[in-house]
């Protein structure tokens, strides 16, 4: 057995519903009404990504960053 651990991106939408994303896989992606929930159906998405093809194929994370960008405002 071997362990990995795979980032995970965690967002909120304007119902409230909960987006987690593992940018490891394309498509990776789970929604739930908790991130508990969420993540639980996540584990499920990158188990079948991971069987689809070989854990040493797989895309490196090398991090998250945060952009700022102005807008101009709406009349």
């Amino acid at each position: 057995m071997k362990t990995y651990h795979f980032p995970v991106v965690v967002e909120i939408d304007e119902d409230g519903i909960y987006i987690v994303s593992c940018p490891i896989f394309k498509g990776c992606h789970a929604a739930g009404k908790t991130i508990d929930e969420a993540l639980v159906d996540l584990r499920e998405v990158v188990e079948m990504c991971i069987e689809e093809q070989s854990t040493e194929n797989i895309n490196q994370f090398i991090g998250v960053r945060e952009m700022e960008i102005t807008l101009p405002v709406s009349a």
